[in-house]
């Protein structure tokens, strides 16, 4: 999907007979994927094939790994230095579906496509990938996307086709106009149910789980008001153990480091690589001069990158979308709620 096809699409909705009959279909001469169970008490994202016999499973739960390194790769080559010339290296791009996206992942996605709007190797890889959507019914036990306007139903111009649970069976909201063609064979009934009203029922009831969010609020007042301590920064700071689990889970990341490496035949090889602005020597300068040498400096920087005012009005959001992965990473258990919590605090300004 090109993202800005689905921006101003009007949304369709259509019956649905079988979730595991559209996933076949589409699966075909596509790669698709879907968050599994690897029978040692973990989820991933897994490639099936078109005749896959399993019943789909509507995951209540996000995934320990969002979708970002599907486009955004952990590691990759982004050129070749030969002694003479500068050789792009062309990304490669296979066609694939990423099947039961929930809408906090989605938003990230839409966040990553502004991020990387310039770079031909995320965006080849957008292009060839069809996002199907699924709004959740309950809140994730450390979610909050209500407080963060993520979820829980899918967000427009963030998916090609959106799964809508409800009490009498399954709805497919097509959101695209790759959404559409992917579909046009099926020929699905329109919808005679009214899905707003359920979507609007789903939104409810996972905002009456989320609560007021007014620890969130104060949080973001504060760090945005500068209102924070230095000293509460570097308390937090000391639990940090530089991990950086926070910033791989986490779907809105994209700090990225280069990578030289030499080729068996001489040249040049340089990559990119998932980096981490919580590491010591992130923002160090080549004059030895470190802006973030103490840990509490790198964690408030983190945090003022997730809340702060400036990147709303950038990217159209805040980049934390209320999937509460880093809380259940983090050994020292300085994911977004204590964070939040803590900085909010009147003691802390």
């Amino acid at each position: 999907m090109v993202p800005s096809e689905s921006r101003h699409f009007d949304l369709t909705c259509c019956e649905l007979d079988s979730v595991e009959r559209l996933r076949a279909h589409l699966a075909g001469g596509r790669t698709l994927y879907e968050v599994r169970e690897d029978g040692q008490g973990g989820r991933h994202w897994q490639a099936l094939t078109a005749d896959d016999p399993t019943p789909f499973v509507a995951q209540t739960e996000p995934p320990p790994f969002a979708a970002k390194a599907f486009f955004f790769a952990e590691r990759e080559a982004v050129f070749r230095f030969d002694g003479e010339r500068f050789v792009a290296i062309e990304p490669t791009a296979p066609a694939q579906v990423l099947f039961g996206l929930h809408a906090c992942d989605l938003a990230a996605v839409a966040y990553q496509d502004q991020f990387f709007a310039a770079d031909a190797h995320y965006q080849a890889r957008r292009a060839a990938a069809l996002l199907v959507g699924l709004d959740c019914r309950h809140s994730c036990s450390q979610g909050f996307c209500t407080l963060v306007d993520s979820g829980p139903e899918v967000r427009a111009g963030t998916a090609d086709l959106i799964l809508l649970p409800t009490e009498a069976g399954w709805l497919l909201l097509i959101a695209s106009v790759a959404g559409a063609a992917a579909v046009a064979d099926l020929a699905l009934p329109a919808a005679s149910r009214d899905w707003p009203a359920q979507r609007v029922a789903h939104r409810q009831q996972v905002a009456s789980e989320q609560g007021d969010g007014q620890w969130l609020q104060d949080g973001i007042a504060a760090i945005n008001a500068a209102k924070v301590s230095a000293a509460t920064w570097e308390s937090l700071g000391l639990r940090c153990l530089v991990c950086s689990g926070c910033t791989t889970v986490c779907p809105t990341c994209s700090c990225f480091a280069p990578l030289e490496r030499k080729l068996p035949d001489g040249s040049i090889e340089q990559e990119r690589v998932w980096d981490s602005c919580l590491y010591e020597g992130f923002q160090k300068e080549a004059s030895g001069h470190n802006p973030s040498a103490l840990a509490g400096q790198r964690v408030q920087r983190f945090w003022q990158h997730k809340f702060g005012e400036g990147f709303r009005q950038t990217f159209g959001r805040y980049g934390c979308v209320g999937c509460g992965r880093c809380d259940h990473v983090c050994p020292g258990g300085i994911g977004v709620h204590a964070v939040m919590r803590k900085v909010g605090k009147p003691c802390s300004n």
